[in-house]
């Protein structure tokens, strides 16, 4: 799945993104509040700026995405690997 394609899916109504293969997506500044990315792959995505309040992040692969000034309020971030994921307050988290 693409950047074009999740937004479209979004915007008709679908919540449900779980194991989707995002790596490397640019979803800069994009609004995905309320959906579920359990054990997704955004791996290098490009999240800055996102809105994912209340996202369900379990167990994704967050592995060196980009969350700078990302919204992250009320995001279920439980087993989610962030290894080198750049967090909203601009941290790298080890």
């Amino acid at each position: 799945m693409d950047a074009t394609e999740l937004q479209m899916l979004y915007a008709a109504g679908q919540r449900d993104f779980h194991n989707v293969d995002l790596s490397s997506a640019s979803l800069s500044y994009v609004n995905l509040s309320g959906a579920s990315f359990l054990r997704a792959n955004l791996r290098h995505a490009n999240l800055r700026w996102a809105d994912l309040q209340q996202v369900n992040l379990r167990w994704a692969d967050l592995r060196g995405a980009d969350l700078s000034w990302a919204n992250l309020e009320g995001a279920d971030l439980r087993s989610a690997n962030l290894k080198g994921a750049k967090m909203p307050d601009g941290t790298v988290h080890h």
